[in-house]
């Protein structure tokens, strides 16, 4: 079971034992930025000058991917002009929060609990069902940012996430920020990928930036 970019940067945000979602706000702008960049390694859209165009409907087999792309497909068909990316990560990021965890809790690895404060409020909430998932991505991270691992498209591709919504706290909550940052640049920033995926990487990485950097002054 492959967790898609989205899904794994959810589960970096979700608190293991409370199921709340830490730094919500840049944690939606990273988590829309990483369904996109998933539908753009997929071949199903392309992000270029920082506008977005679909380019293949085919579905992908992932309910969180397909009713994105289904959704980006109708939405850019209104348009004269190819649209941003940044004005499609506005438009879904509250959304598409939901979406994930939806999805987490369908694929088993995250559960879902209800109660209401006071009698009167529905609280939810989203603890860990099974931790191996967050363990296996947390030891790729470490591996990648704290060891120097050889990149890989879908690791170089996250990171790239995380550094642009500026959410290195959910990956490293026990370092410094600036004892990884610097690597963390390096990664987004870096030659490691294909020539289409490090377009896609780095077209998104900037996309993030500006929707997190837009989401703080709101």
């Amino acid at each position: 079971m492959t967790v898609t970019l989205g899904e794994e940067v959810m589960l970096l945000s979700l608190d293991g034992e409370s199921g709340t979602v830490k730094e919500r706000q840049a944690c939606q702008c990273a988590v829309a930025g990483g369904v996109v960049l998933e539908l753009a390694m997929a071949g199903r859209v392309s992000v270029d000058q920082g506008r977005i165009t679909v380019l293949d409907t085919t579905p992908t087999g992932v309910r969180l991917l397909d009713d994105r792309l289904r959704m980006i497909d109708v939405w850019a068909a209104g348009k004269s002009r190819p649209p941003k990316v940044t004005e499609w990560l506005t438009k879904d990021k509250r959304k598409v929060l939901d979406a994930a965890v939806e999805s987490l809790v369908e694929r088993g690895l995250v559960s879902r609990q209800q109660h209401q404060v006071m009698g009167l409020f529905p609280v939810r909430r989203f603890p860990a069902a099974d931790g191996t998932a967050e363990r296996e991505l947390r030891a790729r991270l470490e591996e990648l940012v704290l060891r120097r691992a050889e990149p890989d498209d879908r690791t170089v591709g996250l990171v790239a996430l995380l550094h642009g919504a500026k959410l290195h706290r959910l990956a490293f909550p026990d370092l410094p920020r600036k004892e990884v940052t610097p690597r963390m640049r390096e990664i987004s920033e870096g030659q490691w990928a294909s020539e289409s995926v490090r377009k896609a990487i780095q077209e998104m990485h900037a996309a993030i930036t500006a929707a997190a950097l837009a989401t703080m002054w709101s």
